[in-house]
């Protein structure tokens, strides 16, 4: 069963409905998922504090060893903390979300993705798809990041660290391409 942790925004239903799984913020129903989906639409602190009953058994779980795809703000609350603003994250990865260039901002709209390692997230993907984004704050390129996008900033718009997978872009708004991603996660063993 996939938990798709309800943060009381984003486009669940869409994500849910792809990836067959169940919306939830009840701990029990999360401890017993094979796998995890961490939508994100809002803002850092507001959904770090909306998760504060169900955070240490998520981080339990990533820790674990189940699949985790966190989308967009999914992603970034992986870090320590976001310069969005006050709170702590998960504190999976170490560092901080950095803000966007401030003429950037924010990053909406369709723009191309550059695989530069490889992931069962992209597979049957080409390189250079498209896919949608809507952000102000990102990750910087790391040893994790599997697909970078230049919008300014070198953005990692997917990343990969054993386990857990993340995507800046939301795939639920990313037409095939995006459907393909939901469904590589939906279907890793």
């Amino acid at each position: 069963m996939i938990a798709v942790i309800d943060t009381q925004a984003g486009n669940l239903f869409n994500i849910n409905k792809i990836v067959n799984g169940e919306i939830t913020r009840d701990p029990y129903v999360i401890e017993r998922a094979d796998k995890i989906v961490f939508p994100g639409v809002g803002s850092f602190s507001f959904v770090m504090n909306s998760i504060e009953g169900i955070k240490e058994t998520i981080i339990e779980k990533i820790k674990s060893g189940i699949p985790y795809l966190g989308i967009c703000l999914g992603l970034e609350v992986l870090y320590d903390s976001s310069e969005e603003g006050p709170g702590s994250g998960l504190s999976i990865l170490s560092g901080s979300i950095k803000k966007l260039s401030k003429n950037r901002v924010p990053h909406i709209g369709w723009d191309t993705v550059e695989l530069i390692k490889d992931s069962r997230l992209f597979s049957g993907i080409k390189n250079g798809s498209y896919f949608y984004f809507l952000h102000s704050y990102y990750a910087e390129r790391n040893d994790y990041t599997v697909a970078i996008t230049d919008y300014g900033n070198i953005i990692s718009s997917a990343m990969q660290k054993d386990n857990i997978y993340a995507v800046q872009f939301h795939p639920e708004k990313s037409g095939i391409n995006g459907i393909k991603v939901l469904k590589n996660f939906r279907d890793l063993i």
